[in-house]
């Protein structure tokens, strides 16, 4: 976190995430690196949920590790089922389906039926993150993507007994219970909306503000301010995106501390040659 203080405002660190299978944990980040001839300065993976991404979930631990020592920032996300179904599901009625009303304020409500499962998972998710924090290597920490996009079982879900009350519930049990201290947690929020304030899960409870930037009219100024002004003195963040930020853009938004790309979409949407150029620029950084 100093580091990224120390940056904040002068140079924006690159990343990519390495979207499944996560039998291959770097298929992503050394696409880039092949392309750039840099490599990225963040490594990003998914715990995810169909059986053969379960199975693989170490394969991605131990990858944070490596990418550590070699001086990366790993990043690690939950994209998984619903607490209603087993920990191994599917994409469609599995991560994109809706609780209803009342099992939402089940998983919320200490002592609920769905609380406790969603607590039993987070002690699985709890082991891999011990593991990281016995050899040494802090994580960004993003447990609930796009708290705005309702598409989501955990998201969408307004107000102070909504996405965010999940989020810090989340947040306690893995610190409070498991003691982790490892973990810097990432609140998320797509610009699909600008309702980002019903998602706010208070200043204590996060430590970068990222968005993930999928609409057609890119980076604006708008969403820039807007993020800075909810954010105050923490840090910003890109937390995805398929089109990069020319280098124009980081200049007149600065305050970007890390720009993560989502995958194969970095190359479908960019050409090589901005990939090249974004990756070999003097204001960002690569390992």
């Amino acid at each position: 976190m100093d580091y990224l203080h120390s940056i904040s405002g002068k140079k924006t660190i690159l990343g990519i995430h390495n979207r499944e299978p996560n039998a291959v944990p770097d298929l992503q980040t050394n696409r880039v690196t092949t392309l750039t001839g840099q490599k990225p300065a963040l490594y990003s993976a998914d715990f995810l949920f169909l059986d053969e991404d379960v199975d693989n979930r170490w394969r991605i631990v131990k990858e944070c590790k490596k990418r550590w020592k070699e001086g990366m920032i790993p990043q690690l996300m939950l994209h998984v089922v619903a607490p209603i179904f087993e920990d191994r599901g599917v994409w469609t009625g599995g991560v994109q389906v809706k609780l209803t009303d009342e099992e939402w304020t089940d998983l919320i409500t200490d002592g609920g039926k769905l609380n406790n499962i969603w607590k039993l998972r987070l002690d699985t998710y709890a082991v891999y993150l011990k593991y990281l924090q016995e050899e040494n290597v802090p994580v960004l920490f993003r447990p609930f993507h796009e708290m705005n996009q309702a598409a989501f079982w955990w998201a969408g879900r307004k107000g102070p007994q909504g996405t965010s009350e999940l989020y810090k519930l989340t947040r306690d049990y893995l610190e409070d219970t498991h003691k982790l201290d490892n973990l810097i947690f990432i609140w998320n929020i797509q610009d699909l909306d600008y309702e980002w304030e019903e998602y706010h899960p208070t200043e204590s409870y996060y430590d970068i503000f990222s968005l993930d930037v999928y609409n057609e009219d890119g980076f604006t100024k708008f969403k820039y301010d807007k993020m800075l002004e909810i954010a105050g003195d923490k840090l910003i963040a890109i937390g995805e995106c398929d089109v990069l930020p020319t280098i124009e853009e980081i200049k007149e938004q600065p305050k970007w501390v890390f720009i993560m790309s989502w995958a194969e979409l970095t190359f479908e949407k960019n050409s090589d040659q901005k990939i090249i150029e974004l990756y070999n620029s003097d204001i960002t950084i690569t390992l």
